[in-house]
């Protein structure tokens, strides 16, 4: 690939030629930057995007991604589980400070669309802004018969996701329900989405391209590869669009699909992730963001240097 990728550049009247580097370390991705040995970079932390967009020279280019974030009630079609009384769902929806949590980890760039498909994707439906209100949450909770809170159990996550996950606990913890974080590296997590051995809450995301139906296929409908359990109007519906000729009709159907995601309080959707990447002064055009839910360089024959 890099082979082939170097060639092409050869011949390009922008880029004589591009050169990749891997540098997990963010830090040590910015020191590069700033130092002018890179002109491109990935995935900045809040704490170092700000940096970077203080520092001479440097910008800052946050891209809208593909991935979306939300929590998944997995035990909500167990009658014995607190997770299967919708208030109690609407009670850990409520709890989270979504908007707080973008600050601190997208310096704001995240988007609120409040559902587990990107805004961008064909037939999304905008569900109703949820509040961050840890009254209403204890409220919630008293009404289902936890006046004091209950044992949520664990709360699963990649532990690359955990900077996400962290202060979703805490804002959880804090409203009543008592539950331990549990970050896996990625391969466990993975192998137990797949096989659909977790309890209690998920973090689960999502990167890949697609419409609404794509990811309601997979993370909603009856036989999708993340699905524990599902609703039989959801499922019909579904059955329904998949046929429908009309693209009004199916437009509609799919809004009402997504609808009673959010009337069920299926999952309790975080964001839709901003990548925060940067560019040194030798940079035209990064790339970055111009291949829509891409948050890296791309078409790579649109990335330009400065002439000289």
């Amino acid at each position: 690939m890099f082979e082939a990728v170097d060639k092409y550049w050869r011949k390009s009247p922008h880029v004589k030629r591009l050169v990749f580097k891997t540098i997990p370390d963010p830090s040590t991705r910015f020191a590069a930057l700033r130092r002018g040995e890179i002109d491109i970079s990935y995935w900045m932390t809040a704490s170092l995007g700000d940096e970077l967009r203080r520092t001479p020279g440097l910008t800052l280019k946050p891209s809208l991604a593909n991935n979306t974030y939300w929590v998944y009630f997995v035990e909500q079609w167990d009658p014995k589980s607190p997770w299967h009384d919708r208030r109690v769902r609407l009670a850990a929806n409520y709890a989270i400070d979504r908007q707080a949590i973008n600050q601190a980890e997208t310096l704001g760039f995240s988007r609120m669309n409040y559902s587990l498909i990107p805004s961008h994707f064909e037939f999304f439906w905008q569900p109703p802004a949820i509040p961050y209100d840890r009254a209403r949450a204890k409220q919630l909770l008293a009404e289902a018969g936890y006046p004091n809170g209950f044992d949520a159990g664990d709360f699963t996550c990649d532990a690359v996701h955990a900077g996400i996950a962290e202060p979703v606990a805490n804002d959880l913890q804090a409203a009543g329900f008592r539950l331990k974080l549990r970050p896996l590296e990625r391969a466990s997590y993975n192998k137990g989405q797949v096989e659909k051995t977790f309890r209690n809450l998920v973090l689960s995301a999502s990167a890949a391209f697609g419409n609404a139906p794509t990811r309601l296929e997979a993370f909603v409908v009856a036989g999708g590869a993340y699905v524990y359990g599902s609703y039989p109007d959801i499922d019909g519906l579904f059955r329904e669009q998949a046929t429908e000729l009309d693209r009004k009709r199916r437009e509609a159907t799919l809004n009402r699909i997504q609808q009673l995601v959010h009337e069920k309080a299926m999952f309790a959707p975080i964001w839709q992730f901003a990548a925060m990447g940067g560019f040194g002064p030798r940079v035209e055009e990064s790339g970055l963001g111009l291949i829509t839910g891409f948050p890296f360089s791309g078409p790579y024959e649109d990335v330009k240097l400065k002439a000289k």
